[in-house]
């Protein structure tokens, strides 16, 4: 019986993890295409642009995205895998053979693990270095006049006092988590303050003691517009500090974050994203368990007794509320009034319990 359990078991396991990442690459790629055809449309009057280019940057904004989808291609797999053994009646034949449903719903738990600890240890590094490479190709796409056409109105923003007057620093696009900044406009002021110039530039990078701006073009009151190649301005932001004022949760790696929440805990700067985001990774290969409670406790029921698609639309309805609540959540300890902590081990505890529960009750009430 031990070693039927265990052939059962590799068996199951394989066909689960099949299932994942076969749904994980049906994703990818259709995102990858979605992501191309957006690209292409943005980048269609820009001559100096080639396809190959577009594509790979496309390549490389998708990993982030589909980092988040990775509980919903968990539960779509691992729905598809047990709706599949059980219209084969495979899973008849092992219940027959006397094997629980908990014997045979374990293996895709472990495997489920392993995939999160992957997820958080390997591909959450390599998504996060993607991203950064994609926004320096998308600074090199449209930053090739002074301004970079990527000014919006959700860009950073510095306010710098320094002896010879005010500067108010806007980038629309961070990089380097900070240190790089493209899209760069600055209105300087005097020590009054008033007005004195408007400078543009393609970007600017954090050096010691200074930002130095490339491709610049001034404009001053009254006088026509004058271009310059560099321009220095001196600050006393540090690398360290911009990194941990420009820089995005998602665009730091897991191995990275501890350091970053230290180091922003020095400087005053708030913690809740980073402290949030780090426990969130922690939490995945859970958040990944509690998805294949959710879809084994809708998915086992034999295709004999019918109510196949009231199934399917539960588990994803199920998984959609999860996905609220963990946005709800998320929010809440952004804004400081839930602990990171909860936050990221909420929905882990409330999707694997109701998944824990429904299935219990199938199984042995």
């Amino acid at each position: 019986m031990s070693m039927l359990v265990n052939t059962l078991g590799r068996y199951f396991a394989g066909r689960f993890v099949t299932a994942a990442i076969g749904v994980f690459a049906s994703i990818f790629l259709l995102l990858v295409l979605v992501d191309y055809i957006e690209m292409v449309r943005r980048t269609s009057s820009l001559t100096s642009v080639s396809a190959v280019l577009v594509a790979q940057t496309s390549l490389y904004r998708v990993p982030q995205l589909l980092e988040k989808l990775m509980p919903f291609c968990i539960l779509i797999g691992g729905m598809t895998c047990y709706l599949a053994l059980s219209r084969r009646l495979e899973l008849v034949v092992a219940r027959a053979a006397g094997v629980s449903a908990w014997q045979f719903v374990s293996p895709a738990l472990g495997s489920a693990l392993i995939l999160g600890i992957l997820a958080t240890v390997a591909y959450n590094p390599m998504s996060a270095y993607m991203r950064e490479r994609s926004k320096q190709m998308e600074a090199e796409m449209f930053g090739g006049v002074p301004g970079g056409g990527l000014q919006d109105a959700n860009g950073f923003w510095i306010n710098q006092i320094n002896a010879d007057g005010q500067y108010i620093i806007n980038a629309a696009r961070s990089e380097q988590q900070g240190v790089r900044l493209t899209g760069m406009t600055v209105f300087k002021f005097d020590t009054e303050p008033r007005f004195q110039e408007r400078i543009e530039a393609r970007e600017a990078t954090l050096e010691e003691g200074r930002w130095l701006f490339k491709d610049v073009r001034r404009y001053r009151l009254n006088a026509p517009p004058v271009d310059q190649p560099t321009l220095a301005i001196p600050t006393s932001l540090t690398p360290a500090q911009a990194r941990n004022s420009f820089s995005t949760p998602e665009t730091v790696s897991f191995w990275q974050l501890p350091s970053y929440i230290r180091s922003s805990e020095s400087s005053g700067f708030a913690t809740a994203g980073y402290r949030l985001q780090y426990q969130k990774l922690i939490a995945q290969p859970f958040l990944l368990v509690a998805m294949v409670m959710l879809a084994a406790a809708v998915s086992l029921r034999f295709f004999r007794m019918g109510g196949v698609q009231k199934m399917v639309l539960s588990g994803v309805g199920a998984g959609f509320l999860l996905y609220v609540l963990s946005k709800v959540t998320e929010d809440l300890s952004k804004a400081e009034l839930m602990h990171p902590i909860a936050a990221a081990w909420l929905p882990v505890c409330v999707g694997g319990l109701s998944g824990f529960m429904a299935l219990l009750y199938q199984e042995d009430g």
